[in-house]
């Protein structure tokens, strides 16, 4: 874990070697603005990530628990994961679940306390990178 300062060192001197040259030969920056959420994103894959959801939920209404192997729900959420910390990362401001919907609280609090297992976190850490990013 990391602090907010050092992670955001680290990304300024991942800029591009071309972006500092031409900056340092009196070009004008250009400015990146974050797009809104859902901007950016590509319509048949939202559709089709939408559709899993769909079935997944008709699956689970329906008092199937198994449509997705333990290694397939493992790669899904590993990718959501990542997608949506990125996306939060660019400056969009979205939550990863509908307010007040989507899933219950103990649902979200049995995912929550199973990633922060499977990534060896504990209560307090994160309750740390809170308070020092104010996320």
């Amino acid at each position: 874990m990391s602090s907010p300062r050092t992670a955001k060192t680290a990304r300024r001197a991942a800029v591009p070697a071309r972006l500092a040259t031409k900056h340092a030969q009196g070009a004008k920056p250009v400015e990146r603005r974050a797009k809104p959420a859902g901007a950016a994103a590509n319509g048949a894959d939202s559709a089709q990530a939408k559709r899993l959801a769909m079935e997944l939920e008709r699956a689970l209404a329906s008092g199937r628990r198994d449509l997705l192997s333990t290694q397939a729900l493992q790669a899904l959420m590993a990718a959501v994961c990542k997608t949506y910390a990125a996306q939060v990362e660019a400056g969009e401001q979205v939550l990863p679940l509908p307010e007040r919907g989507g899933a219950t609280a103990t649902e979200v609090m049995i995912t929550a306390s199973g990633l922060l297992k499977a990534a060896n976190l504990a209560v307090f850490e994160l309750g740390m990178w809170q308070s020092w990013t104010g996320r």
